[in-house]
């Protein structure tokens, strides 16, 4: 260990992070300042920002407030030069009603769904308009499945 080091880990013994240092954050500042009346909705907001901004390292990352749903959208480039995405963090064991994901829906494209869990596992979903198409299954299994299933019929 260096002098430099030293020193740091001197300092973090005697000043430690707050024990609540998601409370003091700047941007946890903002969305609270937003006036959501649902703190469990802000604390999993948070989160995602987070996750988005210091491990995927989206650029822009901002939030805004649904007034018509209470709930922190979060906005970001995946990135630069990328279209802005929104993010809506939810609760995963929060109900999402169909008006709810239409209003969300009509702010524009692209959209992701964020459920978080209590253990804060974050799970992204593309939220579309309408069914779409999944890329077909990979792997050899596949022609396989397909054969024996058509054997399967014939023989009936």
């Amino acid at each position: 260990m260096n002098m430099s080091e030293e020193s740091d880990a001197a300092d973090a013994m005697e000043n430690p992070p707050p024990s609540n240092w998601i409370l003091h954050h700047p941007a946890y500042q903002l969305m609270k300042n937003l006036e959501v009346e649902d703190s469990e909705q802000l604390h999993t907001a948070f989160l995602v920002y987070m996750d988005l901004s210091e491990v995927r390292h989206w650029k822009e990352v901002s939030c805004v407030k649904s007034p018509e749903l209470q709930l922190v959208l979060l906005e970001a480039r995946e990135k630069e030069g990328a279209p802005v995405q929104t993010v809506l963090p939810l609760p995963v064991h929060r109900p999402l009603s169909h008006r709810s994901i239409r209003h969300v829906l009509d702010r524009g494209f692209p959209m992701l769904l964020c459920a978080v869990a209590a253990d804060s596992t974050l799970v992204y979903q593309r939220m579309t308009d309408g069914l779409v198409t999944p890329d077909p299954p990979v792997g050899p299994f596949q022609d396989l499945g397909r054969r024996q299933h058509r054997k399967r019929r014939q023989q009936r």
